[in-house]
């Protein structure tokens, strides 16, 4: 793109176009707003006035690691511990109910790792053994963040609770860190939900929360066809308040035994690589 395409286009279609490629998400106009805020310490650190100015330096092509800082500095990280703690308490039932020898969950688009994290405090509180679980996100900040378990004061108040704190957490200065008891038990690793096979084997159940909407139509569908194959037969998907796989896939259906979730259409399905 020239530089008077982008005077014609402005720095968002440029921001767009790159995080739609490398990470299926769409972003409209209705998240311009968010822009200047998140690009805000990015511009500082590359001593740039304004988004016009990135997205001149990005098309430049002379920096290398800019486009993943710019990706990075776009994405919504917005997590929290027991974030809708009726929905984790439900997966947990329809997790409970599985008939295999380890039960398995993979938390795609984890963020900085609260959701498994949780999930792996709720089994623990419920003297089961805790299944396997594999978190996995497109940021490598957020991964990161999520293997060293160390939150801040603001995130470790969010949805826990002070005797949970207490029992998992050790205090660190100013932070909190996950005891190895808890941390060991989740995988944290890096994945592109619209590039990357799912993580090995089948669960019993997928999380995905709040991610699908932030997908471009075709990323979603897609991802929903990659999310299938990586469910057990008798697995559950549990997606965020606001999303919905009606009208987005014919792979799911809403959960007959569990208000909320989702479960495959018991149809034949294409093996697990062809929805590589």
């Amino acid at each position: 793109m020239t530089d008077t395409a982008i005077a014609a286009s402005g720095a968002h279609a440029v921001f767009a176009t790159l995080l739609e490629a490398r990470t299926g998400q769409s972003l409209g106009s209705n998240r311009a707003w968010r822009l200047e805020t998140a690009l805000r310490p990015l511009l500082r650190d590359c001593g740039l006035d304004t988004p016009d100015a990135l997205a001149l330096d990005l098309l430049d092509g002379r920096h290398p690691g800019l486009a993943e800082r710019v990706v990075e500095a776009l994405l919504n990280q917005e997590t929290s511990f027991f974030r809708d703690p009726a929905v984790l308490t439900m997966a947990a039932e329809a997790i409970g109910t599985a008939r295999t020898p380890r039960q398995r969950i993979w938390c795609a688009g984890c963020s900085t790792g609260q959701e498994p994290l949780s999930l792996a405090i709720l089994f623990a509180e419920r003297g089961r053994e805790v299944p396997e679980i594999v978190a996995t996100d497109w940021s490598e900040v957020a991964i990161a963040r999520g293997r060293s378990g160390r939150y801040n004061q603001f995130e470790i108040q969010r949805g826990l609770s002070t005797p949970r704190m207490i029992r998992w957490f050790d205090g660190a200065g100013g932070d909190w860190v996950a005891r190895p008891e808890l941390s060991a038990r989740v995988q944290f690793r890096r994945g592109n939900l619209i590039a990357d096979p799912a993580p090995p084997g089948q669960f019993d159940a997928v999380f995905c929360r709040n991610v699908l909407f932030y997908l471009a139509p075709a990323a979603r569908r897609a991802v929903l066809t990659r999310l299938a194959g990586a469910l057990r037969p008798d697995g559950v998907l549990v997606l965020g308040a606001g999303e919905t796989v009606i009208g987005q896939s014919d792979a799911f259906q809403p959960s007959p035994r569990f208000r909320g979730l989702y479960e495959q259409v018991a149809r034949p399905w294409p093996p697990r690589e062809a929805c590589r």
